[in-house]
């Protein structure tokens, strides 16, 4: 077995060195994604039937090609169709070893007049009526002649659509009775770019679309209120408390909506629900809907709650760009859209803020970031929860060095068990949900905060916001999230990506031997699980002194900046699997603890601490539990 010997050379080397390679670097960043983003407006012309839950919809779409590529037809999502009885998403669910609760076999088992679907009937490109053809979730619309780069077309779009009942995310009739959830509900025009069309069909994953603007009239029951993405264009004739206007008793109300730079619309209605608002001072109007029945106490203190996270994450990733921000009882739990989220309703104070807390963040890491949540969803989900725990500690006072600790819990949970499976795994082919949501969720918020051990915590913090300024509404990939790291830090983070992203290695460090001399303490580690990362270690004396020393990865190319005393220790190889080092102190009372902070992933904590008693000459090994 080989062994790196480290003799301890003192040095407090800090970020100089670090900052020295930075400006040695080429500052160039490699894109992931290309310059270029494909462009489309909507306008539609929506008229419900609310007793049949069907509805007939008219939409103009203005749709550019900015890509470097001719484009012959243009495929639509068609989400709707999934709630049907053998539909993918149906088949999948019936037949993954853990299914969603949610759905399990709801959706075989639905009556006709409860499944969704939408058909086209009318297409026309220009004035040239064209082919639509649909399989399952998926549209093609054949153009009558191939759209040239740089070339705009109009698509006119006539269809019918019946709603299902609320499965997963879309419907009616929640189980909290909400009317009307309505989420991926209109023929989308799937996403183009550098890999070519995204046209992944529809189980209940992750989502991928085109940022452009939307303009929605939605005409519907006079009983019934209505919010959801965008600005409303005719407060004074809707009433229902939006505007100082009575609320009309019969007929319908037509709901004029407008976004702008956003790549979806989500929307709800229910007769029950009332509104209320907040106007922020120098940010978005903040609006809450919820039925007039929910538990109020809650979400009467939601407002004040949901003006401090816009602002917390308005401050630590990027000032949120659009004129109103909405939360919308309505939910299966809680989900993200432009401009708004659908979530459950009654929920003790707590639950309601941290569903919101998450649903909100995503307005920064899926609005408008919007990385392609089917190959990266670790890229939204895990830094939303990573953002999200961030706030929920400082906000209810939670120990802030643990702010991550169900991150980290679910995550070496699966690993021990076995069950995890790479990060690069498409959402959607995940042998099971639970490595699914462990990869998107704990893993991915995991990755984030675990930085902090390899380049340290300002540097991370500070990329989080260069990222995003240079990022955002570009549909950034890994390597441009790596690369913004790499050039806040100055240090080389491509193992660590590669290890976290491809592979399923994960850190387990051991404290394998301690002898105290004395004039010194040797201490020996064992790398035993496979992900190479630095090591801090701390030596703290009977009389309560801390020592702390820093063990950097040679493959980073120089070290995250050293704490106020810190001692920088010489770099461990990770091609040698154990190190030693020889520390020219000799306290024979003192704790040898490896990660004190707990930033890393480490799965056997049991191996990273040792305790002695007082003595002159002390030695203890792994596994033999005995110290002389």
């Amino acid at each position: 077995m080989a062994t790196f010997a480290a003799t301890m050379q003192v040095s407090s080397r800090s970020r100089g060195s670090a900052l020295l390679f930075f400006l040695l670097m080429p500052f160039i960043s490699v894109a992931q994604y290309p310059g270029w983003q494909q462009a489309v407006d909507y306008a539609m012309d929506i008229t419900v039937d609310a007793p049949v839950h069907q509805y007939a919809g008219v939409m103009d779409v203005t749709y550019t090609n900015n890509s470097p590529d001719a484009l012959d037809r243009i495929p639509f999502h068609l989400f709707f169709n999934a709630f049907q009885p053998g539909s993918m998403m149906d088949v999948r669910s019936r037949n993954i070893a853990d299914p969603d609760r949610r759905v399990g076999d709801r959706i075989v088992n639905l009556p006709a007049e409860e499944q969704g679907w939408i058909k086209v009937h009318t297409a026309q490109v220009g004035k040239s009526t064209v082919e639509f053809n649909a399989n399952g979730t998926i549209g093609w619309l054949t153009l009558p002649k191939p759209l040239a780069s740089g070339k705009k077309t109009r698509i006119h779009l006539e269809w019918d659509a019946q709603v299902p009942r609320q499965v997963r995310r879309s419907g009616w009739m929640n189980n909290q009775g909400v009317e009307f959830s309505m989420t991926q509900w209109y023929p989308k025009i799937c996403e183009y770019d550098h890999h070519g069309w995204h046209t992944n069909p529809y189980i209940g994953r992750e989502f991928h679309g085109v940022w452009g603007d939307f303009d929605v009239t939605i005409h519907m029951d006079a009983a019934y209120m209505v919010g959801g993405t965008g600005v409303l264009q005719n407060v004074d004739e809707c009433g229902h408390g939006y505007g100082p206007s009575e609320t009309p008793t019969s007929g319908t109300i037509d709901w004029h909506f407008k976004a702008e730079d956003v790549h979806d619309f989500a929307w709800a209605a229910d007769p029950d629900f009332v509104h209320d608002v907040l106007d922020m001072e120098d940010g978005p109007t903040l609006h809450f809907i919820r039925q007039a029945d929910t538990a109020y106490g809650a979400w009467e203190e939601l407002p004040a709650f949901a003006e401090r996270m816009m602002r917390y994450y308005s401050e630590h990733v990027g000032t949120y760009p659009w004129p109103q921000y909405t939360v919308i009882e309505g939910g299966d739990g809680g989900m993200e859209y432009p401009m708004c989220t659908l979530v459950r309703g009654n929920r003790n104070l707590r639950s309601l803020v941290g569903v919101t807390a998450h649903e909100m963040a995503h307005a920064w890491f899926q609005g408008m970031l919007a990385t392609n949540e089917s190959l990266h969803e670790w890229m939204d989900e895990g830094f939303t929860s990573w953002i999200e725990s961030e706030y929920m500690a400082e906000e209810f006072s939670e120990a802030r060095d643990e702010p991550h600790y169900w991150a980290y819990g679910g995550y070496l949970n699966l690993v021990r068990d076995g069950g995890e499976e790479s990060l690069s795994t498409h959402a959607d082919h995940y042998v099971t949900n639970r490595a699914y949501g462990t990869a998107a969720y704990s893993k991915g918020e995991v990755l984030l905060n675990q930085l902090a051990a390899i380049i340290g915590e300002e540097a991370r913090n500070e990329g989080i916001k260069r990222y995003f300024d240079e990022w955002s509404f570009r549909h950034p990939g890994p390597m441009d999230f790596k690369r913004i790291m790499e050039r806040e830090s100055g240090l080389e983070l491509d193992t660590y990506f590669q290890y976290m992203i491809n592979t399923t290695h994960h850190v387990d460090v051991a404290i394998s031997s301690v002898r105290i001399t004395a004039d010194s303490t040797i201490v020996a580690l064992e790398r035993i699980g496979k992900l190479p990362l630095p090591v801090d270690l701390r030596i703290t004396t009977s009389d309560g002194t801390v020592m702390d020393h820093h063990i950097p990865q040679i493959v980073t190319q120089g070290n995250r900046p050293l704490g106020s005393g810190e001692v920088l220790l010489p770099a461990w190889p990770w091609t040698h699997p154990t190190y030693t080092v020889a520390i020219p102190a000799s306290h024979p009372g003192c704790t040898i603890e490896l990660d004190a902070q707990g930033w890393t992933a480490d799965a056997d904590r049991k191996n990273n601490r040792v305790t002695f008693g007082d003595g002159m000459i002390q030695e203890w090994r792994l596994g033999s539990g005995t110290k002389r």
